[in-house]
């Protein structure tokens, strides 16, 4: 599966922009960028808080629960988010259960995973959001930028890129391996 890239100045939430796509017949798979989300979503009905100049983005495509389940990709996600970061990051990466990403023990990504569905399909919308950065004040948790951690230059083009061709690489897999042996790879990192 290949994924086109719709880019937003600006938006509510990441998410939102996927269901209404899907719910508009405007494309069924992609990956929604914004540069500013203003209601962004986090699990728990928490909010996710970041500043404009940070990776808002979300994968959004068919499931088929034959493929691969909602709950497969729960695990899966932060595994894949984590491949793709740790080569921006001179620090280890480490997940926090279920869905946020830490360098240091400071929260800088956190994922959020949402099934609808439309016309008898279900879609799975993967929302994902990035302190490449900066790092908002949170009262609640430590948090940090990507910057602060790597030692290479950071361009939020690249990281999307690359967030796209894992996601495309994971599902090719999924469609040519069985689930057990994508766990296997991916958890590897």
């Amino acid at each position: 599966m290949r994924f086109r890239i719709f880019k937003c100045r600006s938006v509510k939430s990441t998410n939102d922009e996927a269901i209404k796509m899907i719910k508009s017949e405007k494309s069924d798979a992609g990956i929604i960028c914004s540069k500013k989300q203003s209601k962004g979503r986090g699990t728990m009905g928490k909010t996710w808080v970041s500043t404009e100049g940070n990776i808002f983005l979300t994968v959004f495509f068919q499931i088929k629960d034959k493929d691969i389940s909602f709950a497969d990709f729960s695990i899966l996600n932060p595994y894949i988010m984590k491949s793709v970061l740790k080569k921006f990051s001179k620090y280890k990466i480490t997940i926090k259960w279920p869905n946020d990403l830490l360098i240091k023990n400071k929260k800088f990504s956190g994922i959020l995973q949402e099934v609808i569905e439309f016309k008898n399909k279900k879609y799975l919308i993967i929302g994902i959001g990035i302190n490449t950065f900066t790092s908002p004040i949170n009262k609640n948790f430590k948090s940090t930028s990507l910057i602060k951690h790597s030692r290479i230059l950071i361009k939020n083009e690249d990281i999307i890129d690359e967030i796209k061709n894992a996601y495309e690489k994971s599902l090719l897999q999924i469609k040519k391996y069985k689930v057990s042996y994508l766990k296997r790879n991916i958890m590897r990192f």
